[in-house]
């Protein structure tokens, strides 16, 4: 197109400007929390040490057997002293959830793309996206394993089966959430089905896509570890399996403990990327 035709860009927020990003607003990643003054860290921090304290005081003061709830002190030193051990599970678990979830939320983008510029697939697609998203994946583990054994392929199957969906749905409301307005403005450029979606669909659906991917990631994880606890000899599921069973709850709850702080990183994960790269309101 000539200089005269060319489709004209708009502005895109700066990291800094405007509403800060936060997925507790799953909708448009704004109105987060800004960067905590030291007061605020020191009161979290105070808070934390007075849970964790009183805890540790009530367990010990009624006696609380170890197999029933071990004190915070017992799981953190079960965490260091049995960490060699975890960490090649931790490795396990970490493979099966990027590889799976890595082939979902590209099947899932992929779709989430195709539907919203071609409606009549979205009649097709559909049904099998709402059969998946109401299906527990777990259900399908043990079918899996039959056919695929007992090695990475079934985890992998159902990690991809449970994020995909997730990262599709919240595309696609991305996709459909752009100001018709752009779209007419850049159709009276000349611009082609392709270029609308490149240069205003995508861009604008990028707050919903990040909120897919975190939610994939999250469903990703739980689905990994509870397969790995239907079936496998690998896995932070296997030890959690293992621990139970032979009633070592302060390596159960250490296990418990790491499953916590992957979730927590891939919040803050995908957080970071959306205050970067998304810190608009959509």
């Amino acid at each position: 197109m000539s200089g005269g035709d060319a489709i004209p860009e708009f502005p895109k927020a700066k990291s800094g400007d405007g509403h800060e990003v936060s997925l507790t607003n799953l909708s448009a990643f704004a109105s987060g929390p800004g960067i905590k003054s030291g007061k605020e860290v020191a009161a979290i921090i105070a808070v934390a040490v007075i849970i964790i304290g009183g805890i540790e005081l009530a367990l010990r003061l009624f006696h609380v057997p170890l197999y029933i709830m071990p004190p915070p002190s017992s799981i953190a030193y079960a965490l260091f002293d049995e960490f060699p051990l975890i960490a090649p599970h931790l490795g396990y678990t970490l493979v099966e959830l990027v590889s799976g979830f890595t082939i979902g939320a590209i099947i899932g983008l992929v779709l989430a793309a195709v539907i919203t510029q071609f409606p009549f697939a979205e009649k097709i697609v559909a049904p099998y996206i709402l059969l998946l998203v109401t299906t527990p994946m777990l259900a399908l583990v043990p079918l899996l394993i039959l056919r695929f054994g007992f090695g990475y392929t079934p985890r992998i199957i159902a990690v991809a089966l449970a994020a995909g969906p997730m990262v599709m749905i919240n595309a696609a409301t991305g996709f459909r959430r752009v100001d018709s307005a752009k779209i007419a403005l850049a159709r009276s450029y000349g611009a082609s089905t392709l270029q609308i979606f490149w240069k205003i669909r995508a861009p604008m659906a990028l707050p919903m896509i990040l909120v897919g991917l975190m939610i994939g990631a999250i469903f990703g994880l739980l689905t990994a570890v509870g397969a790995e606890m239907v079936g496998g000899g690998f896995g932070l599921g296997n030890r959690l399996t293992t621990y139970s069973s032979m009633i070592q709850m302060p390596q159960f709850f250490a296990v418990v403990l790491i499953l916590s702080t992957l979730g927590i990183l891939i919040y803050v994960l995908f957080f970071l990327i959306g205050k970067k790269w998304a810190s608009w309101e959509a």
